[in-house]
């Protein structure tokens, strides 16, 4: 490549592929972009595969979901608009407990212990905005909105505190413990399925919004030429805008070929459904699938 545009470009691609490298506390499984990722102060889009380590911290944008799968297992799940910090993972050596501590800041999150590991020894605690949980619990959905925080309890046994709060302890399935900003926090009650249902898509990867998952093999190209100003310009405005693309460069016949893409889609229809949310935006033109 030539030029300083495409030397940033290849360091911004080098950096991704370092981060998708790392020694890994947790993988990013699945991404309904857009979504990032902020490390020591380089903040990256997040893609399928991508290493996270203690102290990333992970967001998603509108309409956005994000599956990671923790070092044990256990699976996080953030919804649209997110903002969760991976304090602390770490197996500890003296007795071998699996710890955790998760922040979520901002939007809704989902817990679950993977069914194999359901009686590994772990010290898992999930801070949402005011409140923090305790985990003894395998399946936990929680969300940090603007006007009170939510934890629900879907199976298993949580301890609940906010602030200087006596603590709570919930051990009944399919319930949950509010906490509205400002006032004293509602009893524990039962939640109904329908309503359970209704935060549970909160944090699901939606169908047919083009979301990438590890060992997806399709692609969309972006824009492909050989002019490099101009793709350029749309590799860094997707990848500015969350959508993790990666710049390709050929020689081909005596010439430098450049192609703009976003890989690991698992199915030609989630490829499709990618490249119409793209086109027309960011400088995309008509973009195409390729297996």
């Amino acid at each position: 490549m030539k030029g300083t545009k495409a030397r940033t470009a290849l360091a911004a691609t080098l950096l991704a592929w370092s981060f998708a490298t790392a020694a890994q506390d947790a993988v990013v499984e699945a991404v309904q972009m857009p979504a990032w990722m902020e490390r020591d102060g380089v903040v990256v889009p997040l893609a399928p595969g991508t290493a996270l380590t203690a102290r990333d911290a992970v967001r998603t944008g509108a309409n956005a979901r994000l599956l990671v799968r923790l070092s044990e297992g256990s699976s996080v799940k953030l919804g649209e608009n997110g903002v969760l910090h991976l304090d602390e993972i770490v197996t500890r050596k003296d007795d071998g407990v699996f710890a955790a501590a998760l922040n979520v800041l901002q939007g809704a999150f989902r817990y679950t212990t993977a069914i194999l590991q359901k009686s590994r020894r772990r010290d898992i605690t999930i801070t949402v905005a005011t409140v923090t949980a305790g985990i003894r619990g395998t399946d936990l959905w929680g969300k940090a909105a603007s006007d009170k925080d939510i934890v629900c309890l879907i199976e298993g046994d949580i301890e609940v505190t906010r602030g200087t709060d006596a603590p709570i302890r919930m051990d009944q399935p399919k319930s949950f413990f509010v906490a509205p900003k400002g006032q004293a926090p509602l009893p524990v009650a039962p939640v109904t399925d329908a309503q359970l249902a209704q935060w549970a898509a909160e944090t699901e990867i939606e169908a047919g919004r083009g979301a990438a998952r590890r060992g997806g093999s399709w692609k969309v190209i972006l824009a492909s030429g050989e002019s490099e100003n101009e793709v350029l310009k749309v590799y860094e405005a997707v990848r500015a805008a969350g959508f993790a693309a990666e710049l390709d460069a050929r020689r081909r016949a005596g010439r430098r070929d450049y192609t703009v893409q976003i890989a690991s889609l698992p199915s030609e229809t989630e490829a499709r459904a990618l490249a119409d949310r793209l086109a027309g935006q960011y400088g995309v033109g008509t973009p195409r699938v390729a297996p």
